[in-house]
């Protein structure tokens, strides 16, 4: 491949075209009538408009995409995440256009895409399962039988699709008819099926998930761990790598390892992938299920193994063996991750629509920012609302940490509310610090009541720095500079 097409736009285009561009193959961007003036957009060596800023008139209509990868000459389409990348049909007619789609195979995304299905694909393979029902239902009465078997509370989830998306914790029997009917009626808006599955809900756990990676020649590996557990509405906003609780297990680290390449086998995967796993206090951890894409988190992962995933997964697209194995990979140093999000913390974190007056990026040594806006661009309202990742790396998780506050500081957003705030009060909130907190960690610590007090407390040290250098300014004696005047020296 010589020349890719990014299906997609802000900061994984960007840093999928940046890889691309190292390794010597030129890029085509596709952007709607919004991004017209967006950076992925004049970075790229060629662009295609694809239609209205509506995402269902541009981002997502299949053939408009394949036709613009054929307009262009690309040998390769990379869909980056979201959009169409989990779209096993986007898959298949990119192949059936002769164009290489640089993602798992159609069957693969099909499989795993369907919660239920990828429950059955891992079965052979011994891989802990949370337990529940097996099969897509609608029915209340059904799921009451269930729920009394396998005890509250109970999760029930839409079985064709994640995100949060069409999921509800019933805490007993009573609550029952209304997270059915809520979590139906969602699933069916977001997914067009409105089947759910229920299982048992496994309280206080960790949000633990394994990069894997895999090549046509049947070579898999893992590239160890991510610890994703600080959520908001079942959307991660924190993530880091390695795990605090697997640093100090290694046998759990290599059992789940091992479990996330079998997964990988099960639905004989090609390319970079994630298995996401919940991990209770004791040990046990979960099989939940596997995203057939690139990660939003994947930096983390990148910096702690010290491999391109973007470039690996175009070697593997390529039909190249990978060039290392598990025995060669080692975890190198500590790295955090913080979704900057167009979002007001203050105001349960309801989307913050607005042009960026001020947008000036922190930098340095250990600090990495992937992002796709500049100063004086909007915020469309028609995507998802993350301006940009945060991300920081040290020798130690106490040093990603200090550099994180240090980078949140330095990163200057006005025109509209973000998540920094949030991260700040994440990074200096003593469970985080001591890893000692799990997927209730929004619900259990933070209220907007927290960053209010937290910037009061700010505000209170400047105050007292201000007064102390105003009270020494006094104190200190001033001898008035001396001054010819024309007077002093006329003879008189």
């Amino acid at each position: 491949m010589q020349k890719i097409l990014v299906a997609n736009r802000g900061e994984i285009a960007l840093r999928i075209m940046r890889t691309a561009r190292r390794m010597g193959i030129k890029t085509v961007a596709v952007y709607s009538a919004a991004d017209r003036s967006a950076p992925h957009v004049r970075f790229a060596d060629e662009a295609v408009l694809l239609g209205p800023a509506p995402s269902n008139q541009s981002y997502l209509v299949m053939d408009k995409v394949i036709q613009a990868a054929r307009d262009t000459g690309a040998e390769g389409i990379h869909p980056g995440y979201g959009f169409l990348s989990e779209n096993a049909e986007f898959a298949r007619r990119v192949e059936a256009a002769g164009i290489i789609f640089i993602g798992p195979k159609p069957h693969a995304i099909e499989i795993m895409g369907n919660k239920l299905a990828a429950k059955e694909a891992v079965a052979d393979y011994d891989i802990p399962m949370v337990p529940g029902i097996e099969e897509a239902i609608t029915d209340v009465a059904l799921a009451a039988k269930i729920g009394e078997e396998v005890g509250y509370p109970i999760l029930i989830k839409a079985a064709a699709g994640g995100g949060g998306k069409g999921m509800r914790v019933v805490e007993s029997r009573a609550g029952l008819q209304e997270g059915m009917e809520r979590a139906i009626s969602e699933a069916t808006s977001a997914f067009g099926d409105g089947s759910v599955f229920i299982e048992k809900y496994v309280t206080n756990p960790r949000h633990i998930e394994i990069q894997v990676l895999a090549d046509a020649h049947g070579n898999i590996v893992h590239l160890f761990e991510r610890e994703c557990s600080v959520q908001r509405r079942h959307q991660k906003v924190v993530e880091e790598a390695p795990a605090v609780p697997l640093n100090l297990a290694p046998a759990l680290r290599a059992r789940m390892g091992e479990a996330a390449v079998k997964c990988a086998r099960a639905c004989d995967y090609l390319g970079a992938g994630t298995v996401e796993f919940l991990l209770d206090g004791q040990g046990n951890f979960y099989f939940l299920e596997m995203n057939t894409r690139l990660q939003v988190e994947h930096p983390v992962s990148e910096i702690i193994a010290g491999v391109d995933l973007v470039e690996q997964q175009i070697l593997v697209a390529r039909g190249q063996p990978l060039s290392f194995k598990q025995e060669d990979l080692r975890i190198q140093g500590h790295a955090i991750e913080l979704r900057v999000y167009a979002e007001d913390p203050l105001n349960n974190f309801l989307p913050s629509i607005g042009r960026l007056e001020v947008y000036q990026k922190p930098s340095g040594p250990g600090i990495r920012v992937d992002d796709g806006f500049e100063q004086g661009m909007d915020i469309p309202i028609y995507y998802d609302p993350m301006i940009a990742k945060l991300i920081t790396y040290g020798q130690t998780r106490e040093e990603a940490i200090q550099l994180m506050r240090e980078a949140i500081d330095n990163y200057h957003i006005e025109g509209i509310e973000t998540t920094l705030p949030f991260g700040r009060f994440v990074m200096n909130h003593e469970a985080f610090i001591s890893g000692n907190f799990d997927t209730n960690f929004v619900q259990a610590y933070y209220s907007p009541e927290a960053i209010m007090a937290d910037q009061q407390a700010e505000e209170a040290v400047i105050a007292l720095i201000g007064a102390r250098i105003y009270e020494d300014a006094l104190a200190t004696l001033r001898v008035p500079a001396t001054t010819s005047h024309a007077w002093q020296n006329k003879r008189c």
